[in-house]
């Protein structure tokens, strides 16, 4: 290999390496935002995610229940029903695994496991869980979500999630030492 294909493929290597990169952060932006999503939440910053033809839609159980929409206003529009005039949440928050993102030149596709913990401002709580596919494009120089595909796997309502129960610690530790 001579030295130029060597850092060719460097270059190439690189390139993959930040576009993967990008991808996670605009889809870790998107669910930070869903996760404080109220009055105050900056709907153009989550209009950021998406790219202007976008599609987000539910399937499974989530397709009754979210349905689809196409085009980035529509998507904000949907999310921001969840959030005025009041919040919809008293608490959520979303955990993503199994990250797989396959990047081909200015298009990338991420699949996660997802659950998310729920409280509503009605005091219920669930659990779910759902298969995410998410299609990301460059736009404007930025890669941006185009197609956003969650599936539900699971949902179980709960009691609550956080309570007033002390901390476990070992009887070792001593107050001082917390």
């Amino acid at each position: 290999m001579t030295m130029d294909s060597e850092i060719a493929a460097l270059r190439a290597e690189l390139a993959l390496f930040r576009a993967e990169h990008a991808v996670r952060a605009v889809v870790m932006r998107y669910f930070r935002l869903c996760d404080t999503l109220g009055p105050d939440t900056d709907m153009a910053d989550l209009a950021t995610c998406f790219t202007r033809d976008a599609m987000w839609e539910g399937r499974g159980r989530y397709r009754e229940a979210f349905g689809r929409h196409d085009g980035r206003d529509a998507i904000v529009a949907m999310l921001a029903s969840y959030a005025k005039p009041s919040a919809h949440f008293a608490m959520n928050a979303h955990f993503l695994s199994s990250e797989t993102i396959e990047v081909d030149q200015n298009a990338a596709i991420g699949r996660w496991m997802m659950l998310q913990t729920s409280t509503y401002s009605d005091g219920r709580s669930d659990l779910r869980s759902a298969a995410l596919t998410i299609h990301c494009r460059i736009e404007d120089d930025h890669w941006r979500i185009c197609h956003f595909i969650t599936e539900n796997i699971f949902s179980r309502d709960v009691d609550h999630w956080s309570d007033a129960a002390p901390i476990s610690v070992p009887d070792s530790l001593s107050k001082d030492e917390a």
